[in-house]
């Protein structure tokens, strides 16, 4: 989305488009948000529920890792019951590719350095093309070719490139460019620079990623320097945060970065002072209970949440609902930036929660009245 100040936008580099399952990646596409299960793939059960609680946090695509012929067999299930494309994610063996692909998967995930010969590339585009499935050329520095290795000398940028494009020309030489690609590695600047690089090289949608980025603070901090770098360059038509948490958190970050961004807009946005002693409410613990009360929230709000007058009133002026903390106990409530009533310190977050979620009830009602319309519209 466009922001009407010039500073703040994005020009987005063009790419072409492809269809992963029902979401479109590249072109003028919406930048999809990306997990992984962690459940073992060959319970089903398992790993349904985990994808539905991803699709509570907002997920457009989930990745399953499918290393057995016992998981590859699980997929029939658990692409039937969940309602967000499903990527097979394959290595070492090109026949786990195939057979998921005939499981109904929506795109194979190959790190075609581990996957084998071209004869093994080409059986897997194949059952690619036959099956409906789009397919993500898996770069990473931990895995590159021997040959490039050896002519590199070590994972760069350069080499990250090479081995894409390389594997880029396979596709294209058997007609199929349904195709996305990731150069992904551990470190930010070679990360940063192998996508930066292969940008400019090609016009294939990338997914972008910092690989194996740490924990769920230390991989937060780092794949937002890293992915922020990029999305703010304009490159970048899928994205994963890849850390070692629930997949139902790399989605509310990826979401927060894109948020922040202003590409895309979801649930509701905080904002909160860091909080000192001039506050007259506890923010911190009060930011804490609304963002838990309000994670279901799926409309775009924005709530400012600040703890004293210094800039409370100026921060309520630019959010959809505002609280500033007063004195004595009792806070001052803004609407669309206009001061409307106040609250007690004891009633404060139940009537914030009331408030936004009356706010999303109306959105939701309008959304679906000018769908109405315009279905009305067209059938007229």
């Amino acid at each position: 989305m466009m922001s009407y100040r010039p500073y703040q936008q994005i020009l987005r580099r063009r790419s072409r488009q492809i269809r992963v399952g029902k979401v479109l990646v590249g072109g003028d596409a919406p930048i999809s948000v990306q997990t992984m299960t962690n459940t073992p793939t060959e319970d089903a059960k398992a790993t349904i529920d985990q994808i539905r609680r991803c699709e509570l946090a907002g997920v457009d695509i989930v990745r399953v890792s499918v290393p057995t012929e016992e998981s590859t067999a699980a997929l029939h299930e658990i692409v039937r019951e969940v309602n967000v494309p499903v990527v097979a994610d394959v290595h070492f063996h090109y026949r786990r590719a195939i057979e998921a692909a005939e499981a109904g998967a929506a795109c194979l995930r190959i790190n075609p350095g581990n996957i084998g010969s071209k004869e093994r590339v080409k059986e897997v585009v194949k059952a690619a093309r036959d099956h409906d499935c789009a397919i993500r050329i898996g770069v990473n520095a931990g895995s590159l070719e021997k040959h490039l290795l050896e002519k590199y000398g070590e994972p760069n940028p350069e080499a990250l490139v090479e081995s894409a494009l390389w594997h880029a020309a396979h596709l294209l030489d058997e007609g199929f460019d349904r195709f996305k690609i990731s150069v992904k590695a551990s470190d930010v600047f070679l990360a940063v620079a192998a996508y930066q690089q292969l940008a400019e090289q090609c016009d294939h949608p990338l997914h972008i990623g910092i690989t194996e980025a740490g924990g769920k603070r230390a991989g937060t901090v780092k794949s937002a320097i890293g992915l922020g770098s990029l999305l703010w360059a304009g490159i970048g038509d899928t994205l994963r945060v890849s850390l070692s948490a629930e997949p139902e958190e790399e989605v509310a970050v990826g979401w927060e970065m894109l948020k922040s961004l202003h590409l895309r807009h979801r649930g509701v946005k905080v904002i909160s002072c860091p909080s000192c002693a001039r506050q007259g409410f506890d923010v911190i613990r009060t930011v804490e209970k609304l963002e838990e009360r309000l994670a279901h929230i799926s409309e775009p709000i924005s709530l400012s949440i600040i703890g004293c007058v210094v800039n409370g009133p100026g921060e309520a002026l630019m959010t959809d609902i505002g609280l500033t903390g007063g004195g004595a106990g009792t806070h001052m409530v803004y609407g669309m930036g206009k001061q409307s009533h106040t609250v007690k310190t004891e009633e404060m977050v139940e009537h914030i929660v009331d408030l936004v979620e009356a706010k999303a009830a109306q959105m939701k009602a309008a959304k679906a009245a000018d769908a109405a319309a315009a279905a009305k519209q067209a059938a007229e």
